[in-house]
């Protein structure tokens, strides 16, 4: 009797633990979307900046992106859906895009590159993963001298 009841709790354990790993799952990772407003070129063709980019995800407050800026937000799932409100020049009206898009599951940082994208050019030339770019302080490696003072054990 002990052993059939010791046998149903470690299987109803088992149970959970799966189910809430499936919800998990479903209800996907968290990712961070950064996106530009640079001018990009893919394969001879250049893509231009916009003048200003206005992106709103979700309820988040709005990242307004003039010619050369970055900007961030966080989401959760594997769908990023998104208004572009693009101002192609300064003094034009803005107008709105609807964009939605699957967000792929490995990479951590990732970046769109917003006129690649409006463009209509290939997913590779307007989504990245994002890699922080380290300047060259153009420092060289310096010799380190350790025994210049003897602090020996003669004392």
């Amino acid at each position: 009797m002990k052993n059939k009841r010791q046998l149903l709790f470690r299987i109803a354990a088992i149970v959970i633990i799966l189910a809430v790993a499936a919800v998990m799952f479903v209800i996907g990772r968290g990712h961070t979307i950064y996106f530009d407003n640079k001018e990009t070129s893919y394969n001879g063709q250049t893509v231009e900046a916009f003048y200003k980019v206005t992106v709103t995800t979700g309820e988040e407050k709005p990242s307004k992106l003039s010619k050369g800026d970055r900007g961030m937000t966080s989401i959760m799932g594997q769908t990023l859906s998104m208004t572009l409100e693009i101002t192609d020049a300064e003094g034009e009206q803005p107008h709105a895009h609807k964009v939605s898009m699957k967000v792929p599951y490995g990479m951590d940082g990732i970046t769109i590159n917003i006129p690649a994208l409006m463009a209509g050019l290939p997913q590779d030339a307007y989504l990245s993963e994002f890699v922080i770019e380290v300047p060259d302080t153009g420092a060289t490696d310096e010799e380190i001298v350790t025994d210049e003072f003897d602090m020996g054990a003669d004392m």
